[in-house]
């Protein structure tokens, strides 16, 4: 089966990565504030600056296509909006929560950060399968930042799920199996949580 890339939507997809890494950068830098514990927090700074490698990724993207990065599109406002709100929980919950429960939300708002980045670069991936002009463009970038992305999503969703459990008052396991077992796949987050019994 064959299909024809739609490049005005690659366009788009290029500017919503773009803002969601943007994004990234200010929710990172809200959640490590409300970040108590130190494993954690390390993580989180490290996922910080590889955030900002992936900015510096898609904008030389940018440039080698010929784009222009700051160009709006209606798509790219809700991605901005979106992470706005996410840092605006953050502070919400920094402001009026307990500690702990601003670091459990602080955690979740990285997930749903990581969740639409992660997805980003998968689908920047699938152009890259295609061909076209800038598919070896495309897929240079995928292959920098496709591991980071996965630790990013399936660590720290490892790091919300045992956060939820410890203040349900039920035992967790911190750092997360996720992390003990570093993992890089959706199906080895799924064998790790099956798993987090044996670290108890």
């Amino acid at each position: 089966m064959t299909s024809k890339i739609h490049a005005a939507q690659v366009r788009e997809l290029l500017l919503q990565a773009l803002e969601t890494e943007r994004g990234g950068i200010e929710v990172y830098t809200a959640a490590i504030r409300a970040a108590r514990n130190k494993d954690l927090q390390q993580e989180w700074e490290g996922y910080l600056e590889e955030t900002r490698n992936h900015e510096r990724i898609l904008m030389r993207v940018f440039e080698e296509m010929g784009l222009d990065p700051e160009t709006p599109s209606p798509g790219r406002d809700v991605v901005a909006h979106q992470g706005a709100s996410l840092v605006a929980a953050i502070e919400m919950a920094l402001a009026n929560a307990k500690p702990a429960d601003a670091e459990l939300v602080a955690a979740e708002c990285v997930v749903l950060a990581e969740t639409k980045d992660h997805m980003n670069w998968e689908l920047i991936g699938q152009v890259a399968e295609q061909g076209g002009p800038h598919a070896e463009l495309l897929a240079q970038a995928h292959a920098a930042v496709e591991t980071q992305e996965d630790h990013h999503l399936y660590h720290t969703r490892g790091w919300a799920r045992e956060l939820w459990i410890r203040s349900l008052g039920m035992p967790a396991v911190l750092p997360p199996p996720e992390e003990q077992k570093d993992v890089q796949t959706a199906i080895g987050a799924a064998r790790a949580e099956k798993a987090r019994q044996d670290y108890l």
